[in-house]
């Protein structure tokens, strides 16, 4: 612009002709402005386009998810169910469950947990100890979540627990206050002298519960007895035999116990012997009190830390085992009705159980 002001000094006669052209150019530079203007904005506007296509791709980002629970049963199925319902609420129709059931086989878990790691799923949820064994044999990149998991220090072998694995393995458990469960039994029964401890020897955190709770029950005072059963198959000859040199029986939080409450409760009613039970499943099948958990509430906790590791990049290995947010004292109240026991006070009625 200098140029064209000293020309238009100097040439007085082209004064017209040179403010034409000094127009032009200034047209000229405006029109350049308002490219590079429009430019920027189509860059800034590409930018943006591109920032949004990005952040629809992830939000558009699905999850295959698969799912090995032992055996059906109330407190497992509830578990499954919750953590479903956690998982389906956060992410809709962008997670899809490959859901397979053991039938209570431990060999059946190894090979559906091995069918997840051929179809390379995004994560596993163990649903029980033996499901838990599985995957870890199965696969140590694989994010797994378990849950009804009692001890993960005994369930992975774990000598120096800190309270997280280490591992590619994190979820919850389904411990209720062992203590606190043989102060149940000593609450309702505190003249008895016998117990009898009933519990699955192939389940390891069966074992694991029956050691710490014989500890308490000795320390209130009780003689404790172990009752083991390998399988289904032998359970009828071991209730017997426990009903039969025992005032009150204990069962854990064991599988097999519970798919075969129906034939602990066959045995131990007609011979007037009651079921203090680890979980309220175990206790509406065959049992009088428990000191209960929702397992619908620690399936929906694994369902969240699955959310925080799939879509916002949680570590499994450091998150921290989590328990139930609660418990709850309940009883059956027609089994007690039945057996004719009174029940102490602060205890809950299982729904139904009055039917």
């Amino acid at each position: 612009m200098k140029k064209v002001l000293a020309t238009l000094m100097t040439m007085g006669l082209a004064v017209s002709m040179l403010a034409g052209c000094g127009t032009k150019d200034a047209a000229s530079t405006e029109a350049q402005t308002k490219t590079a203007e429009s430019v920027a904005e189509d860059t800034s506007a590409a930018e943006d386009t591109d920032a949004a296509d990005s952040d629809a791709a992830a939000g558009d980002e699905t999850y295959t998810i698969g799912i090995c629970q032992l055996v059906q049963h109330d407190a497992l199925d509830a578990a499954t169910q919750g953590f479903k319902d956690a998982l389906t609420e956060k992410l809709g129709d962008r997670v899809s469950f490959d859901e397979q059931n053991a039938s209570g086989d431990p060999v059946n878990c190894a090979t559906i947990v091995n069918q997840f790691v051929s179809a390379d799923v995004d994560l596993i949820l163990a649903n029980a100890t033996a499901s838990l064994q599985a995957a870890a044999a199965a696969t140590d990149s694989i994010p797994i979540l378990g849950t009804s998991i009692t001890d993960y220090a005994t369930a992975l072998e774990i000598d120096d627990w800190t309270g997280t694995t280490g591992k590619n393995i994190s979820g919850t458990s389904d411990l209720a206050p062992l203590d606190q469960q043989a102060q149940i039994l000593n609450e309702m029964f505190p003249d008895a002298k016998n117990v009898g401890l009933l519990f699955c020897s192939a389940e390891a955190n069966s074992a694991y519960q029956i050691g710490v709770i014989k500890e308490a029950l000795e320390g209130l005072g009780y003689t404790c007895k172990e009752y083991s059963f390998a399988d289904s198959n032998d359970i009828a000859s071991v209730v017997t035999s426990a009903v039969s040199e025992n005032e009150v029986l204990y069962v854990p939080t064991d599988n097999t116990a519970a798919s075969n409450a129906e034939v602990i409760n066959n045995i131990c009613v007609p011979a007037g012997i009651p079921v203090i039970a680890g979980e309220e499943g175990i206790c509406n099948g065959c049992g009088i009190a428990t000191l209960s958990i929702a397992y619908h509430d620690i399936g929906y906790k694994a369902g969240e830390m699955a959310y925080e590791i799939l879509v916002n990049g949680a570590d499994v290995s450091t998150m921290p085992i989590e328990f139930a947010p609660q418990v709850t004292k309940k009883y059956h109240a027609s089994r007690c009705e039945e057996l004719n026991i009174t029940v102490p006070e602060g205890y809950e009625p299982i729904e139904g159980s009055a039917e």
